[in-house]
C-alpha cells in the first residue's frame, strides 16, 4: 500500500503558552488504514487534526511554505493547500448541519461548496444516503434528527467530496452505543471498499478495538503508538477480577487502593472489582482472592497515566436519615404525551438507598424524559415520582432539598468565578459554612477567582458536582455527567460518586459510556419510550450470552437486547 498520509517532527506552538501544543509528531498512515487518535482532554488531538487539514500552520514553515512536516498524497496542506482540499474530508466535533434544512437540502448545500457537478449528485447522494441509513428521511429537517442521524449525515456531507483521507474529530461523542456503532461500520466498510485512509480521534477507549493502530497523545506529545492487539497483550498478567460476592464491593475497592497493594487502577465493573497491577510481583503478592481475565486496551491507558489521578477526598458525611421503605427515588406510571406522541410511557421503578442506578437506552428512547420528569424539569401527563418519600409535583420545596441535580451541559454561569458559582448555589441552599470547606477536596483552590467558562472541562466537571452536592442531599441525579471527558477524568469522577455511594448517597445516572453502565447496580434499559429490562449488569450480559458472544461486554448487550425488541 502506498504512503497516504507522511508526517514529520511536526510542531505548533500557540503564542503565550510555555508548552507546545503539539511537540515533534511523526507517524504514516497508508492508504485504506485506519488509526484511532487518543488522549486525555487537552492532549491535542483537535490542534493535530487542524494542522493536517491546513486549517493552521506550523512551526517553521517559512514564507513560501517550504519545508513541510506534512505530505497527503505528496502534495503539503501548506503550499498545495487546493490540491490537498480535493483529497481529504474534515469533520469537526460540531459539524455545521443547517438544522432548518432538510437531509436533501443539506446534501445539495454541500454539494454546491464543494463544486460537485450536477450530473453526478444523484448517484453520489444514493449511496450516501444508503451506506448511512438515512434515505428514508431525506424530507426531515437536520434539526428533528437524533443525535446518530445528525452524526450520519455530517459524514455523508464531509464523503461528498470522495476524499482519499477523513479527519474525524470525536463524531461520536453523545451518540448512543448502537448509533456509534453504526457510525463506525459505515466509516470501515468506505475505508475498506475505497481504500479510504481514517484518522478517529475519539475519547471513548473502547472504540480503539475497532482500529487495527492508535496513536496516544498527552500534552501534544506522542506518549505511544502500535497495534491496540498487541497492546493489550503487553498488559497479559496484569489484569484481575479481585474480591468476591461476600466483600461490598466499594468498601473492597476502597481498601485495595493503597500504596502497598501496587495498584494503578481498580474499577467496579458489575459485582466485581476489575485491578491493574504496577507489575507481576505486586500481582502474586496481592493477598485477597483474585481471577486473572484478559487485558483490554483501557488497562493499558490507565496504567500509562498513572501518576496523573488527582487523590480524593474521602471526608464525606454518612446519609443517616433513611426513607420510608429505604426507597430513596421511586418512579410510578410515569408517562409524558406530546399531543399524539408518547415519549415516556407507564415508567415505574425503585432505587434504594445507597444503590447507583443507570438509565440507559438508544437516542430518543424516552430515558432524558423520564428523567427530567423525576427531577421536575418538565411535568408528567400520568404518574408521579418521590424522592425519599415526597411526593415531586404537590410537595415540591421538600423533595427538592433532598436532591442534587448535575446536567450534562454542567449548568454552571459561565462569567462568574469558580467562587461565585459555589456561593451562589450555598445561597440557594442556605449552607453556612466556608467556601474553603466546601471546596476541600475539590482541587479546585488554584482556580478559586477563575471564571467557570475558562476552566479546563476536568475542572468544570468538578465543579459542577461540587455545586450540585454543595447542601450534602442524600439523592443524586447525574444527566450524561462524563460526556466528552477524558478517561482518566472520567475515572477519578467514578471514585468520587463510588466514595458518595458507599457513604449512603442514592445516584440515578444516564450514560452512552457502556463502561460506566457497569458501576450501576442496577440498570433500566429503555427503548421507544418504555422499559425493556431491568436487571444487574452481569445479569444483562448473562442474558445476551450465545455461541457468538461467549463473553459479552456491556456494550454488546445493549446492542443485542435493542436488537431483540426491534
Amino acid at each position: 500500500m502506498n504512503e497516504l498520509l507522511v508526517v514529520k517532527n511536526l510542531n505548533k506552538t500557540f503564542v503565550g503558552e510555555k508548552n507546545s501544543s503539539i511537540s515533534n509528531i511523526s507517524f504514516n498512515l497508508k492508504e485504506g488504514e485506519k488509526l484511532s487518535l487518543i488522549g486525555p482532554d487537552g492532549a491535542g488531538k483537535t490542534t493535530l487534526l487542524r494542522l493536517l487539514s491546513g486549517l493552521l500552520l506550523p512551526d517553521g514553515i517559512c514564507e513560501n511554505k517550504e519545508n513541510s512536516p506534512v505530505y497527503i498524497s505528496g502534495f503539503s496542506p501548506y503550499s498545495n493547500l487546493n490540491e490537498v482540499k480535493k483529497l481529504i474530508g474534515y469533520m469537526p466535533q460540531r459539524f455545521g448541519l443547517y438544522e432548518d434544512l432538510t437531509v436533501m437540502e443539506n446534501l445539495e448545500l454541500y454539494a454546491d461548496l464543494k463544486n460537485i457537478e450536477k450530473s453526478k449528485r444523484e448517484e453520489l447522494f444514493e449511496t450516501l444516503l444508503k451506506f448511512s441509513g438515512l434515505a428514508d428521511f431525506t424530507k426531515r429537517t437536520a434539526g428533528a434528527l437524533s443525535g446518530g442521524m445528525k452524526q450520519k449525515l455530517g459524514l455523508s456531507c464531509t464523503l461528498l467530496s470522495r476524499p482519499k483521507i477523513l479527519f474525524l474529530d470525536e463524531p461520536s461523542v453523545g451518540v448512543d452505543p448502537v448509533s456509534r456503532r453504526d457510525l463506525i461500520e459505515i466509516t470501515e466498510k468506505l475505508a475498506h471498499e475505497n481504500k479510504i485512509g481514517v484518522i478517529w480521534a475519539t475519547s471513548y477507549l473502547d472504540e480503539a478495538k475497532f482500529f487495527k493502530n492508535y496513536l496516544l497523545l498527552d500534552e501534544g506529545r506522542k506518549i505511544s503508538q502500535g497495534c491496540v492487539s498487541d497492546t493489550e497483550k503487553s498488559m497479559k498478567g496484569l489484569v484481575f477480577y479481585s474480591g468476591n460476592k461476600s466483600d461490598k464491593k466499594r468498601t473492597f475497592l476502597n481498601k485495595i487502593l493503597k500504596d502497598e497493594y501496587g495498584i494503578t487502577d481498580a474499577t467496579i465493573e458489575g459485582d466485581r472489582v476489575r485491578t491493574v497491577f504496577k507489575d507481576l510481583v505486586s500481582a502474586q503478592n496481592f493477598p485477597f482472592d483474585k481471577e486473572e481475565t484478559e487485558p483490554v486496551f483501557e488497562d493499558f491507558i490507565m496504567y500509562t497515566f498513572k501518576d496523573k489521578k488527582h487523590k480524593i477526598d474521602e471526608s464525606v458525611r454518612n446519609i443517616e436519615v433513611s426513607p420510608p421503605d429505604n426507597i430513596a427515588i421511586e418512579a410510578i406510571g410515569l408517562t409524558k404525551r406530546y399531543g399524539n406522541f408518547i415519549a415516556a410511557n407507564n415508567i415505574s421503578f425503585k432505587v434504594k438507598k445507597g444503590e447507583i442506578f443507570g438509565l440507559l437506552g438508544p437516542n430518543g428512547a424516552g430515558k432524558s424524559t423520564t428523567f427530567k420528569m423525576l427531577c421536575s424539569l418538565i411535568k408528567p401527563t400520568e404518574g408521579k415520582s418521590t424522592i425519599f418519600g415526597f411526593d415531586i409535583q404537590k410537595q415540591p420545596q421538600e423533595a427538592k432539598k433532598n436532591f442534587g441535580y448535575m446536567a450534562q451541559k454542567f449548568s454552571l454561569f459561565g462569567n462568574l468565578s469558580v467562587r461565585q458559582n459555589v456561593e451562589f448555589f450555598m445561597g440557594v441552599y442556605n449552607v453556612k459554612r466556608s467556601v474553603q470547606e466546601v471546596i476541600k477536596g475539590y482541587d479546585l483552590e488554584k482556580y478559586i477567582n477563575r471564571n467557570a467558562s475558562s476552566l479546563p472541562l476536568g475542572y468544570k466537571q468538578r465543579l459542577a458536582l461540587c455545586c450540585a452536592l454543595v447542601h450534602d442531599p442524600p439523592v443524586l441525579f447525574l444527566d450524561e455527567p462524563t460526556s466528552g471527558v477524558d478517561p482518566v477524568i472520567r475515572r477519578e469522577f467514578w471514585m468520587r460518586i463510588n466514595n458518595l455511594v458507599k457513604h449512603k448517597t442514592s445516584v440515578l445516572v444516564t450514560t452512552h459510556f457502556m463502561d460506566e453502565a457497569q458501576f450501576c447496580d442496577k440498570i433500566a434499559l429503555c427503548y421507544k419510550g418504555k422499559i425493556l429490562v431491568t436487571d444487574t449488569p452481569d445479569n444483562l450480559k448473562n442474558s445476551v450470552k450465545s455461541e457468538k458472544l461467549k463473553h459479552p461486554s456491556m456494550e454488546d448487550a445493549f446492542i443485542e437486547i435493542i436488537r431483540r425488541a426491534s
